[in-house]
Parts: structure tokens; C-alpha cells; sequence
């Protein structure tokens, strides 16, 4: 962020980086090793449409890491995958449904 006349101005990272903290992931934990980003996609598509999806995986083995996020068009449907698919069954585990908590 710079300061132009007294007023604030966003360089364009800066603005992405803005827009992206308004909309509110999901953290989905307990994944199987075998869950790639196109199973949770289709898994949470059953909620609303899904804008992304990601397991999170190991730089160097490339190995997933068990956990992943998910976000949706419209975040209404956020607290109805928290009700209807956590605990569910995926791939063979059971997963955990919450909201994200912004990085520390």
C-alpha cells in the first residue's frame, strides 16, 4: 500500500490478496491419502457450486498432507456443508467440516 495525496492506493497483489480474505474457505481435515483436488470438488458439489478446491500436499513428496480447502460461489452454503457433510464418509474417512481460520 502507498500514499498518493493522502489517500491509500492498492497495487494489484495487494488488492488480489484484499479480495481474496473476503470470501470464507472451508478447512476440510481427516482426508484420505488417496483424495485428490477433483474428489473433493465433486464430493462438495453436492452442496452448491464449488469455485475451488484444494488437498493440501508435501512440496517434496507431493503426498497429500490429509487435510484441504473448499469454497463455494455463495457462501450461504458454507454452514450447509458444515451440518450435512461433516462426519461424512470420503474415500474411506470420515472428515471434518469447519470454517477456516486466516493464517497466523
Amino acid at each position: 500500500m502507498s500514499y498518493l495525496g493522502g489517500q491509500a492506493t492498492f497495487g494489484r497483489a495487494e488488492m488480489h490478496l484484499e479480495r481474496k480474505d473476503m470470501s470464507q474457505n472451508l478447512f476440510i481435515g481427516s482426508l484420505a491419502w488417496t483424495t485428490n483436488d477433483d474428489g473433493l470438488k465433486e464430493f462438495f458439489e453436492t452442496i452448491g457450486e464449488v469455485t475451488s478446491a484444494r488437498v493440501v500436499t508435501d512440496r517434496e513428496t507431493h503426498r497429500s498432507k490429509g487435510f484441504g480447502f473448499v469454497e463455494f460461489a455463495d457462501e450461504a452454503n458454507n454452514q450447509k456443508a458444515i451440518d450435512e457433510l461433516g462426519g461424512k464418509e470420503l474415500d474411506g474417512r470420515e472428515i471434518t467440516v469447519t470454517l477456516a481460520r486466516p493464517k497466523a
